[in-house]
């Protein structure tokens, strides 16, 4: 996160949203000689029913304080999603706000014996997708759910990983936008400056994703991944918050090949480790894949 953009949160989220819409998605006539990618700050004023040197000074951060309407009309203009809307209204709010305080992360003992009965991949994560938990199902799903990785790191810079997800474009896009979903206004947290830093400099896939200031959420949903041993899987996850920390886990359609696959799976676990299980460091450092 750059110094700049911390400062100015809005009016980073403001440009990168504009430059992201084009003339026809807002109604107007193509053509003309433009310079810059998506609208211009004129025409977005235009659009919003403000004035152009206001929402210059909303951009270059000179003013701090816009109204509700403001927000929801630039909200309209820049064709933002429910969750692109919470977003900007709370980066907005986020100002008045005292900086938070963070406790560590904590896995219960609860979850961890719920982690040993459980018969399906599950693992525990953090805010900022460090894995903290995980059964011998996870791991025998994927080596990278080990406790002390990092779920971003390994998918943007380990090979293995990427070749693990039948659309890995996707994939990325969803977790950089939940990641600065996440983040919001908390820019000062040193786990995601320290996270955020070293993927700007390890990723070019991130760099790129991270300028569009997308944000989603990154919850339950169906993935398709493809696994060296037993082939490609169909896995439907669900993400369940416990305290300071979210459970995931994933499971197959009940009696379908991906089922029979993971049932393999099951027996391969049982020669994992006996410690899988317990939680390590978070952001354990890992060698940097060129």
């Amino acid at each position: 996160m750059k110094d700049e953009e911390s400062d100015n949160q809005l009016g980073s989220y403001l440009r990168a949203r504009r430059e992201l819409v084009s003339p026809a998605q807002a109604g107007l006539p193509p053509g003309g000689n433009r310079r810059v990618p998506g609208l211009r700050r004129e025409e977005v004023a235009l659009l919003a029913g403000i004035s152009p040197d206001y929402y210059l000074r909303l951009e270059r951060g000179r003013d701090r304080n816009p109204s509700p309407q403001v927000l929801d009309s630039l909200a309209r203009v820049l064709h933002l999603d429910d969750v692109e809307r919470t977003y900007l209204l709370g980066l907005a709010a986020g100002r008045l706000r005292a900086p938070r305080r963070k406790r560590p992360e904590h896995v219960p003992a609860r979850v961890h014996q719920l982690l040993a009965h459980l018969q399906i991949p599950a693992f525990v994560e953090g805010r900022a997708f460090d894995v903290l938990a995980s059964n011998p199902m996870a791991v025998a799903l994927s080596p990278r759910l080990r406790p002390g990785e990092n779920r971003l790191r390994s998918l943007l810079l380990d090979p293995e990983e990427q070749a693990f997800h039948q659309d890995w474009a996707k994939a990325t896009a969803d977790f950089v936008a939940a990641l600065r979903t996440t983040i919001g206004d908390d820019t000062g947290n040193a786990r995601f400056v320290e996270l955020v830093g070293e993927l700007a400099l390890s990723s070019q896939r991130f760099r790129t994703l991270w300028a569009r200031h997308d944000v989603r959420n990154l919850d339950g949903g169906t993935t398709t991944v493809h696994h060296p041993v037993v082939g490609e899987l169909r896995l439907h996850r669900d993400k369940l918050p416990v305290d300071d920390v979210i459970l995931v886990v994933y499971y197959p359609d009940k009696d379908s090949d991906s089922d029979q696959k993971l049932q393999l799976l099951t027996a391969l676990s049982h020669t994992e480790p006996a410690d899988t299980a317990r939680s390590r460091p978070a952001h354990t450092p890992h060698p940097k894949t060129p």
